[in-house]
């Protein structure tokens, strides 16, 4: 298998569709790469799935960095992208450099931000430090206090310009890729004919040059998802299963025998 990068993320665009997921710890990151997977994204949802928030606001950069090195000493082929949190960069371009460092030197392969034309100055600053990046726009979870909660964004026309304009300017700054997050399907197209670079939906439908999923979702492990998911398995029934046989057989004697 061919190890991901920038370069082959770019040339899969109209070519090849790529599923990319989540992954948090070294043991899942290695069974997705293992599978095939080509872009594994150390998401800020680890807030919701991992650390039990209600948001993705309270992720630490501290935690995010223990999380990428974890994935990328498992993932052998894929490529590896570190979400910087909620205030690792907003919090000016200097600092947000350096924190950016250090995700890379955690091991990643590329950070992703969110925001629009409102980061623009920062993507080009850190392709230009050599730090790929990768973009997302539409609904940014880190703007769910502005949102009032977690909403599609681009539903009417003036908003979905906005995303256009968006997306065609992290472009314009340097990010390899772009997140289309929660936007009607009939716009992620439209941005994805519109762009050069690779398009990774997530709750925007299927022409995307690509999609991610919340390992969680797919995986059956989240108590609740979003409607957009499709389940590929539903472990968690198997696993509160196998710790409720554990328990008994310990309580009956069974085990150890």
């Amino acid at each position: 298998m061919k190890k991901w990068n920038v370069a082959s993320v770019r040339a899969s665009k109209g070519v090849e569709r790529l599923g990319c997921c989540t992954a948090y710890d070294s043991c899942f990151a290695r069974l997705a790469d293992e599978a095939g997977v080509p872009i594994l994204l150390v998401g800020d949802s680890m807030g919701m799935t991992m650390l039990g928030y209600e948001t993705t606001l309270p992720v630490k950069l501290e935690e995010t960095l223990s999380a990428t090195a974890a994935v990328a000493r498992a993932a052998k082929n894929a490529m590896v992208v570190a979400d910087m949190p909620f205030g690792s960069y907003q919090c000016g371009d200097d600092l947000a450099v350096a924190n950016a460092v250090k995700c890379i030197q955690a091991g990643a392969d590329a950070v992703k931000l969110e925001g629009g034309a409102r980061v623009c100055g920062l993507v080009k600053r850190l392709t230009e430090a050599g730090i790929p990046v990768l973009a997302h726009v539409g609904m940014t979870p880190q703007s769910v206090n502005e949102y009032g909660g977690f909403k599609r964004q681009g539903k009417t026309r003036e908003a979905a310009e906005k995303v256009l304009a968006d997306a065609k300017a992290v472009e314009a700054a340097g990010a390899f890729a772009v997140t289309l997050e929660c936007i009607p399907a009939e716009l992620a197209a439209e941005v994805t004919a519109a762009l050069k670079i690779v398009t990774i939906g997530i709750g925007a439908g299927p022409v995307c040059d690509a999609q991610w999923l919340v390992m969680h979702d797919l995986l059956g492990l989240s108590e609740r998802v979003p409607s957009f998911v499709k389940q590929y398995a539903h472990l968690a029934d198997e696993v509160r299963t196998a710790f409720s046989a554990y328990v008994a057989e310990v309580r009956g004697g069974a085990f150890p025998s």
